[in-house]
């Protein structure tokens, strides 16, 4: 096949990805806005480069003209979640959505590969519409842990350099690892609450400083100018103290001031 029907032949896939992508960071969007903790954290996507496909092909003997009908995985989109836990929900958040066809899965974390591998695969059906009409593209949904995923992102590289002739003494590593992985996963489920905790203090200061910066540049242009910059010494000094409760006095103080600037232009 030429290199430009190559191209041709996967740009429905990845534009399956992109729209993907988008989707799923739109419901971690939705989430931030509502205040609310996201099971997931990361999304990245990817179309397989056409040696990955050919080597694939060659692994398992499928002739090039029916390679877009027997692999599914040229598409791909990985989702990566903070805690194992997170992993079944944002299964069952695919299996629910309409816009996508659950057609397989293969849970790598309850029965892990041989070699150590977990992550959580789903199989859908995504349709997107290209200038030729509908098309209905298969997509490999990874779902894993950070731990996990950087585990497999190192497996995968020493599985390129190496091949089928890994060495022994990198494959018992890696066995290793992996148990390590599985202590790591279950000793940050153990600190569940505590992390969310202080993840949720960390966003909630950041927020309240994103009011105060925004209100005093509106003070700055519509205010006394001597004073708004009286007004940021005193944040600086607050947010140095890192004083939760006083920053958001002052965050009300400040939005109270602007309002007052704003009442007297009206």
């Amino acid at each position: 096949m030429e290199i430009q029907l190559w191209r041709e032949a996967l740009a429905p896939y990845r534009l399956a990805v992109d729209e993907l992508i988008v989707k799923f960071n739109y419901i971690m969007e939705e989430y931030k806005i509502a205040g609310k903790y996201c099971p997931i954290e990361q999304v990245i996507g990817r179309v397989k480069s056409i040696s990955s496909i050919l080597e694939k092909a060659k692994k398992k003997n499928i002739p090039i003209p029916e390679l877009t009908k027997r692999l599914e995985d040229i598409a791909g989109v990985r989702i990566i979640c903070q805690f194992e836990e997170d992993i079944r929900k944002v299964v069952e958040m695919i299996r629910q959505r309409t816009d996508m066809k659950v057609t397989d899965e293969v849970d790598y974390i309850t029965k892990s590969k041989p070699s150590g591998y977990r992550s959580y695969h789903v199989i859908v059906e995504y349709r997107v519409q290209t200038s030729e009409g509908e098309k209905v593209i298969p997509v490999e949904i990874q779902i894993r842990t950070l731990a996990m995923n950087f585990w497999a992102v190192i497996e995968h590289s020493l599985r390129y350099k190496y091949g089928k002739n890994l060495p022994q003494h990198i494959s018992q590593r890696l066995n290793a690892s992996a148990e390590a992985v599985i202590s790591l996963d279950a000793e940050m489920a153990s600190i569940r609450d505590e992390i969310l905790e202080a993840q949720g203090s960390f966003r909630q200061r950041a927020n309240v400083v994103a009011e105060v910066l925004n209100t005093l540049r509106s003070l700055y242009r519509i205010g006394d100018k001597e004073e708004t910059l009286r007004l940021q010494e005193e944040f600086f000094r607050i947010y140095n103290e890192s004083d939760m409760d006083e920053l958001e006095r002052f965050s009300s103080h400040v939005d109270h001031i602007a309002q007052m600037y704003m009442a007297q232009q009206l």
